[in-house]
């Protein structure tokens, strides 16, 4: 039977060098699901596997959009679905790693997307907004607070004509899929955030993102990641650098919690305990329990 296997966990845990890994071994192909790779010229804040990390394994829809360009969610589950479907064809086995949960549910389940043509809501209020959503979806459970969710919701009316409210939810998955969670104790997770932020200070991020500051663009493409506009008030003179990593180390250890959150709720997932000294071990773990879970 033809799996998809998924490699889940929060920023900093190992998840690209177990996908490599696992490649290798049962002659996989790897697609990213990470929302901030799939764009070109974003490569050490979004700590985007290197050239030379890939080890000739075949890596798919990263650098694929221009930092001024738009992708969505809806583009990423036709994407991504189709890679899964070349990568069976040519017998070998797709391996998702990322940590854009929201990706991996659009490409592997039963969930419809639209075509998104957003209109600008930002001239009304939220209470505007609230009762401008009322209006069209009574039913509504969206929170008044809740402003992007509010915009969504009417969004979503103004595509399709129908209210948010009573959009399908389906928990089918499409296929035979093995998750695969990688975990670590919570200290050490952090630990591991703080010190790779340095280390990418060191690789250039500084450089990197000041590039970005000076092209004035300000898509979502850049502002979604950390690690980029977090650096602007540096450039701009407003703060120190200490206090611009700190705030990255602090959004970044906030993150890998919220990864956690999400992928506890939305997947039935197989953890596995990192063992950072020995990292081998924690590759034939895994291993084992792939051959031992084929179906």
């Amino acid at each position: 039977m033809k799996e998809v296997i998924v490699i889940l966990g929060p920023t900093g845990v190992g998840k690209t060098k177990l996908s490599v890994e696992l490649a290798k071994r049962i002659d996989g192909e790897i697609i990213n699901a990470d929302s901030t790779q799939v764009y070109r010229n974003l490569d050490i804040a979004t700590a985007k596997i290197k050239e030379e990390e890939r080890e000739n394994i075949p890596h798919h829809l990263f650098d694929i959009r221009n930092i001024d360009e738009e992708y969505s969610v809806y583009e990423y589950q036709k994407d991504c679905r189709k890679k899964i479907k070349e990568i069976f064809d040519r017998g070998k086995t797709p391996i998702l790693v990322g940590g854009t949960g929201l990706y991996i549910k659009a490409a592997l389940y039963d969930y419809e997307f639209y075509q998104n043509s957003k209109k600008d809501y930002s001239r009304y209020s939220n209470e505007e907004l609230y009762q401008k959503l009322k209006q069209v979806d009574p039913e509504t459970e969206v929170h008044p607070n809740n402003r992007q969710r509010m915009e969504n919701a009417l969004s979503f009316y103004e595509n399709t004509n129908t209210p948010f409210s009573t959009k399908k939810k389906n928990e089918h998955l499409l296929y035979d899929c093995l998750f695969l969670g990688l975990t670590t104790d919570r200290a050490i997770l952090y630990e591991r955030i703080n010190k790779r932020v340095d280390s990418m200070i060191k690789e250039g991020l500084l450089e990197e993102a000041q590039k970005i500051y000076q092209s004035n663009i300000r898509s979502k493409a850049i502002m979604t990641p950390i690690g980029y506009k977090e650096l602007f008030p540096y450039f701009e003179g407003k703060k120190d650098l200490i206090e611009c990593l700190d705030v990255i180390k602090q959004k970044s250890r906030n993150y890998a919690k919220r990864q956690y959150t999400w992928n506890h709720h939305q997947f039935r997932i197989d953890w596995f305990f990192v063992d950072f000294k020995n990292f081998e071990k924690t590759i034939e773990e895994v291993m084992f329990f792939v051959h031992s879970n084929k179906k």
